[in-house]
Formats: C-alpha cells, sequence, structure tokens
C-alpha cells in the first residue's frame, strides 16, 4: 500500500505581478510612461533568456 507523496513546490498557486526597474523606477506596466522614457525603455538591450 504505497501512498503517492505530493511534493508542493514554494509558491505553487501564488499570483505574481511582474516588478521591473526602469530607468530608476519600479514599474510593473510602462503605460504612465512619457514618450522620451517608453522609447528608452524600448531601446534598452533585450537578453537571451529573459522575458
Amino acid at each position: 500500500m504505497d501512498k503517492e507523496k505530493k511534493v508542493k513546490t514554494t509558491g505553487e498557486g501564488v499570483g505574481f505581478e511582474r516588478i521591473r526597474r526602469i530607468t530608476g523606477y519600479l514599474v510593473g506596466t510602462v503605460d504612465r510612461f512619457n514618450n522620451a522614457k517608453k522609447s528608452e525603455v524600448n531601446d534598452r538591450v533585450k537578453h537571451p533568456g529573459v522575458k
């Protein structure tokens, strides 16, 4: 009578919102940035493996 043991992963089932540090600000979205800040975000180098 082997019972299956469920392994729970840390953070499983916990929702999160991505927060990024952009030009000195901690932000979730850039919708409130002016055109200059949005341009600065678009010009950033995207590194492989980072979404």
